[in-house]
């Protein structure tokens, strides 16, 4: 076990993974207003939106329209998710300066979810890599279900470990790693990350955990405590994801940064605000936050 970072970065995925797995249809100009309002919070990394097919995801079918209206501010990406070429070139259309690519660790979740295998997904965003690098564009990855996949099980460490190096030797700057359905306890987060670290460098790497069992927070700390320094949540708590059955929101962004700051660990964002964010968005949705943070406060 090391020392815990002396700061930690959050990337606020709400727009994106938060908002995906809404049945309601949200309005462009509510996804805008929200992305604004968590840009005067603090925050340094906004995930935007996502241009994947609206086949698959209706509620990012405004992508281009949502990002194009952000009010973008000095210091703060705001990656967009992007499935293939085909989604890079709309993405880059309306500006986006990073984009992030995806993949899970889990063969069945890949064929369920993208109807192709591993190896096929990472061959998918080739063209994505290549084109970033010549155009400048940023590239964070995802690997997804690395602590349990809802159609196999358990997923070996040994295919979690092999996704994530082929990602950043591929040249992603970051590697978020996902559980997808919020399986993990944190001796299983530890050793999953220290398998991985073991390859690709600590500082490479960022932990994104469900909150589907209780465990995201304990499973976050655990990762702290082995130097990871990076962690995605998502305000209010929103989130799932549209193929894993029962994986609910994200850890709230609320409740990570009160748990940091009470440590000492700096994250350079204002709790307040961001807490007044998430109950204006709980408002929009129609329910109550699933921050107990936020929840607390009221």
């Amino acid at each position: 076990m090391s020392a815990p970072p002396a700061s930690v970065r959050i990337v606020e995925v709400g727009p994106r993974d938060g908002l995906q797995n809404e049945k309601t249809i949200i309005p462009a100009a509510t996804k805008v207003e929200l992305i604004d309002r968590l840009s005067q919070t603090g925050l340094r990394t906004i995930e935007a939106t996502s241009f994947v097919s609206p086949k698959w995801v209706p509620q990012l079918a405004d992508a281009a329209e949502v990002f194009a209206a952000i009010r973008r501010q000095p210091g703060i990406s705001y990656p967009v998710l992007v499935p293939n070429e085909q989604g890079y070139e709309r993405a880059r259309a309306v500006g986006a300066s990073e984009v992030a690519v995806f993949s899970a660790a889990s063969e069945a979740f890949n064929r369920k979810n993208i109807n192709a295998s591993i190896d096929e997904s990472i061959e998918r965003f080739g063209p994505v890599l290549e084109r970033a690098r010549a155009d400048g564009v940023r590239v964070r990855g995802y690997v997804s279900t690395v602590l349990g996949c809802p159609y196999q099980g358990e997923v070996p460490l040994a295919d979690v470990v092999r996704v994530a190096r082929r990602m950043h030797a591929a040249g992603c700057y970051e590697i978020s790693l996902g559980d997808t359905i919020g399986i993990g306890t944190p001796k299983k987060a530890r050793e999953m990350l220290l398998a991985v670290a073991a390859e690709v460098p600590m500082q490479a790497l960022a932990v994104h955990f469900h909150d589907t069992r209780g465990q995201a927070l304990a499973n976050v700390l655990a990762c702290l405590e082995e130097g990871v320094a990076v962690v995605d949540s998502a305000v209010s708590g929103t989130g799932g994801c549209p193929y894993a059955k029962g994986a609910t929101g994200n850890v709230a962004s609320e409740d990570v940064v009160y748990m940091l700051e009470g440590m000492g660990i700096a994250t350079g964002i204002d709790l307040d605000r961001l807490i007044e964010t998430g109950l204006w968005l709980s408002q929009q949705l129609g329910r109550e936050t699933s921050s107990k943070v936020a929840r607390a406060s009221q």
